[in-house]
């Protein structure tokens, strides 16, 4: 990804003013992130490598102000936002975050906000990346069949990815237990070692906070919260921040929610929850940007990926526009 120009970075850097003055017209641009990775991964082109996270931030440093996600939600409701406000996030604490990220953040003088799922943080791996890693080193023919998930032909990168996306698709919304067993039982049957494990672990996770970045709670399996017994979310939601600040003995004042989607993976007794929880601000990923209407407990965030900084820079001032978030 190429830098701009200085008439095109001028030119957007005024957009972003005009659409985001800060104050009391103030609006806040959250970035949605997972994985950074070191190098490129044809199995996971969707995430960002180094190069292209570093040459991210040097658009994002040049076009806005970037704050901590709660600090930025908290200043959203007293319409205190600088001009061009934006918070970074990421969800599920990869190891990555702390390896690859949060050096190239501290390097251009930026902070981020890490979402952690803590029941990960004493090994193992979340339930997609299980059958993830499973089809990366799966036979060129995967049966499937004993799972009731059919044969897979795998000749080449891409068929891989494909039958990553349709497993995830068909696995997604059942059950926590019936998905990781699944996951397990795929894992098994492609023979994926049992020592990978891509998370953070308890030592990273005190380093990440020593750096000076944010660590959010999201839940402690990652479950999608409308599907579980309310009891069960509650304990989720209140477990991952009771687990988190006895990590890093840091308060705990932000929260995700898994998948994220306002009505279909939450609802708004998960919101009260949040609350009561002592939750001050939560990310959901309906996608715009916030204002000062908008629910501290609802806000939307955005993954506005492209290939050349100049349609990447654009498609940040235009989501600028985007004030009409999905709540519950």
């Amino acid at each position: 990804m190429k830098p701009l120009g200085p008439l095109p970075a001028r030119l957007l850097r005024l957009g972003a003013h005009l659409t985001s003055p800060g104050g009391a017209r103030g609006a806040l641009l959250v970035l949605i992130y997972h994985r950074v990775l070191a190098a490129p991964d044809a199995l996971l082109a969707d995430e960002p490598d180094a190069a292209r996270f570093a040459a991210e931030l040097d658009l994002i440093a040049g076009l806005f102000n970037v704050l901590g996600f709660s600090e930025a939600v908290e200043r959203l409701g007293r319409r205190s936002l600088p001009p061009r406000a934006l918070a970074i996030t990421f969800d599920d604490g990869y190891a990555n975050n702390l390896e690859v990220a949060a050096p190239l953040l501290a390097a251009r003088g930026l902070t981020a906000t890490f979402f952690i799922s803590t029941g990960f943080s004493g090994g193992g791996m979340m339930w997609n990346d299980l059958v993830i890693e499973a089809l990366r080193v799966a036979p060129a023919e995967f049966d499937l069949g004993p799972l009731g998930l059919g044969t897979w032909p795998l000749p080449d990168v891409g068929a891989r990815r494909r039958a990553v996306d349709s497993l995830l698709g068909r696995l997604k919304y059942l059950s926590l237990e019936e998905r990781i067993a699944a996951a397990e039982r795929i894992a098994e049957r492609a023979g994926l070692p049992a020592t990978v494990t891509p998370m953070m672990d308890e030592r990273q996770l005190r380093a990440l906070a020593g750096r000076g970045m944010e660590l959010g709670a999201h839940c402690i399996r990652h479950p999608i919260l409308s599907r579980l017994a309310p009891d069960d979310a509650r304990r989720e939601i209140e477990g991952s921040r009771q687990r988190l600040a006895e990590i890093t003995g840091v308060p705990v004042r932000a929260f995700a929610y898994p998948n994220g989607r306002p009505g279909v993976d939450y609802t708004a007794e998960h919101v009260r929850m949040v609350r009561e929880a002592g939750f001050s601000a939560a990310a959901s990923t309906a996608w715009g940007v916030a204002t000062s209407r908008s629910d501290p407990l609802q806000v939307p965030r955005v993954a506005p990926w492209d290939r050349s900084a100049a349609r990447y820079a654009l498609r940040l001032v235009r989501a600028n526009t985007q004030r009409r978030a999905t709540t519950v």
